[in-house]
């Protein structure tokens, strides 16, 4: 078959094809457009999940009447003032939007320039245009897409339900809102208002955070932390979950390049290596992050969709992020997520009991806003006490509580998580605080005291080892030696001793000391199992915490062990000054807080 030049048309159509895939898409380049003509206010009207009507109106500096003929025109922008690509600093620069929706659909554009006193109109439909006609519009600019894909009827086949496409479209404006909150965004589907934010104004404390708290929910807002970290000419701001606020897939972690919602695969496996320590596999955090650098230094002409971007220095980048999000994780110490105190209430609470509370008051709030400073301990204990070093050392025998116990702590009601007061069924901690009360599993918190410490040692001086009077032999299935001994040198540095011992068996010479007395067999068994699950997967770095991570689980308090009165408080008080305390190393809570008004409003006393 012969070579041949396409029509004009047809490669028109080619083209929209890779930038205009459904109707959220045509609403994302539009809704780009407004925002870099300066708009304070964007509505966004669809029908019929934007089949048949998409229109967006703006109050930005509009068009007159040239500029309108030539914006029809495939690869005519005026965002770009040079040819130089590493420059950009707008959403959009193809000069292909309005051409591409043009080429599959009925549009017409209305505009009126913020310095004419007239307004202009054009009609394309499917890719031809019609001659500009005199028309009425306040200034900005107003773009109506009828019968979107009526040119190319076989993408229709590919559209989801209308309430899908909606969906799609809602979480594009709403990423396009959390990156300008100085901008007012409005969403109608079908007669009915779907987002409707409100432009940010100068007297509000943080703008964005109001904004980000109107999109993913008041739980975000209430348990987030602030980040603001800044790596040679990159700076990275914005908010994150903490841990135990977690979703089962990552659609609420929202990443933003210079203004420009994003979904790189680079910055998500930052975020999720930055969590790898205080959150299960299976599940995600959420995040708002906001990385500027300089235009130079991010490549955004990667996809049309520009969804898509490169670093000059991912290294570093990626180092920023992991960095400052594990700072700001460390920092937050015990703190967890208001939401395990609702979620506990709402499991109490009967699903007929109407609700009193009122708009002001959260059900299982605890009263704080974990951006405000960290907590400082106005009566420290010893850093560390040897009970909780060594589990060894704990009581085997549970104390009842008496003024003589509770007086050895006379102001512990005053700290964070409360003066001990009792505990229920050998494994939960029960705590009275100023305003409240402190369930702890003890056996969560003692794991993740004893895994921090354990990291702890390991950068600093190693981990310290406690030689086996009789060494163990321990039996593993097939290949588990294999596992452990390939990582001998690794298990040595957190004070584990291995040998191979015959086939399909090692011996234990040493363990580290810091775990006193264990099931040397079930830790040993286990080791091997997350070794050959892991294999080359991790770093060295990360293979060790996991590793850790195990280790620790072994080493702590068990569930169902007596703990005396002073013996609980010190595990609140270490709890109070460890780091990432407020989750265990699986990512589950180590406590749950509720408060007064809480509990007396679960018994009809409020």
């Amino acid at each position: 078959m012969a070579i041949r030049v396409l029509p004009t048309t047809t490669v028109n159509r080619i083209a929209a094809g890779e930038v205009i895939e459904r109707p959220a898409s045509a609403v994302k380049e539009l809704v780009e457009n407004a925002i870099d003509a300066g708009a304070r206010k964007i509505e966004v009207a669809m029908n019929d999940g934007g089949r048949t009507f998409i229109a967006v109106t703006d109050d930005g500096y509009g068009m007159n009447r040239e500029d309108l003929s030539l914006a029809i025109e495939r690869h005519a922008t005026s965002k770009l003032d040079s040819e130089d690509l590493l420059q950009i600093e707008t959403l959009g620069f193809r000069g292909e939007a309005l051409p591409s929706i043009a080429s599959v659909s009925r549009m017409t554009v209305t505009s009126r320039a913020i310095d004419s006193r007239e307004a202009w109109s054009i009609v394309v439909e499917a890719g031809e245009a019609r001659d500009t006609e005199p028309a009425a519009l306040a200034t900005g600019t107003r773009v109506e897409v009828r019968d979107l894909f009526y040119a190319t009827p076989a993408r229709l086949k590919f559209l989801k339900s209308a309430r899908s496409e909606i969906q799609f479209a809602r979480d594009v404006v709403s990423r396009l809102a959390m990156a300008r909150s100085d901008v007012g965004f409005g969403l109608i589907s079908d007669g009915r208002a779907l987002v409707r934010l409100d432009r940010g104004g100068d007297d509000m404390l943080d703008p964005r955070l109001a904004r980000l708290s109107a999109v993913m929910g008041k739980d975000f807002a209430d348990n987030s932390l602030a980040i603001d970290a800044t790596r040679e000419e990159a700076r990275l701001t914005g908010y994150i979950g903490l841990p135990t606020l977690n979703r089962a897939t990552a659609r609420a972690q929202y990443l933003f390049v210079n203004g420009r919602p994003v979904r790189d695969r680079l910055l998500l496996g930052a975020v999720r290596g930055a969590y790898a320590d205080v959150l299960a596999r299976d599940r995600n955090p959420l995040v708002a992050l906001f990385l500027d650098l300089p235009p130079s230094e991010v490549d955004v002409n990667v996809h049309p969709t520009k969804a898509e971007v490169r670093f000059r220095d991912a290294a570093m980048i990626r180092a920023l992020i992991v960095g400052s999000l594990r700072r700001a994780l460390a920092d937050a110490g015990h703190l967890a997520s208001t939401s395990v105190g609702s979620t506990m209430l709402d499991a109490f609470r009967p699903h007929d009991m109407p609700e009193k509370s009122g708009p002001a008051e959260t059900l299982g709030s605890m009263g704080r806003s974990v951006t405000q400073p960290s907590y400082v301990n106005p009566h420290p204990q010893p850093e560390h006490t040897d009970a909780m070093i060594n589990p060894n050392s704990l009581g085997e025998e549970l104390s009842e509580p008496s003024a003589r116990d509770i007086s050895e702590y006379p102001e512990a009601n005053e700290y964070p998580l409360g003066a001990a007061r009792g505990q229920v069924h050998g494994t939960y901690i029960i705590s009275q605080t100023r305003d409240g009360l402190v369930i702890v599993d003890q056996h969560a918190a003692h794991e993740r005291l004893v895994y921090e410490r354990m990291k702890s040692a390991l950068e600093q001086t190693g981990v310290a080892r406690q030689g086996l009077l009789i060494p163990e032999v321990v039996e593993l299935s097939e290949g588990g030696p294999e596992h452990l001994l390939a990582r001998a040198d690794d298990l040595a540095k957190l004070g584990l001793i291995i040998e191979p011992f015959g086939p399909g068996a090692v011996v234990v010479r040493e363990v580290p000391a810091l775990l006193g007395e264990i099931d040397i067999q079930g830790l040993i068994r286990d080791l091997a199992d997350d070794l050959e699950e892991i294999g080359e997967a991790f770093g060295l770095q990360e293979s060790l915490f996991h590793v850790c991570a195990t280790l620790a689980c072994h080493g702590s308090v068990r569930a169902g062990r007596n703990l005396t009165v002073p013996e609980m408080n010190a595990l609140l008080r270490d709890m109070e000054t460890t780091a990432r305390s407020g989750q265990c190393n699986h990512g589950r809570p180590t406590y749950v807080e509720l408060r007064l008004a809480d509990i007396e409003r679960l018994f009809g006393r409020r």
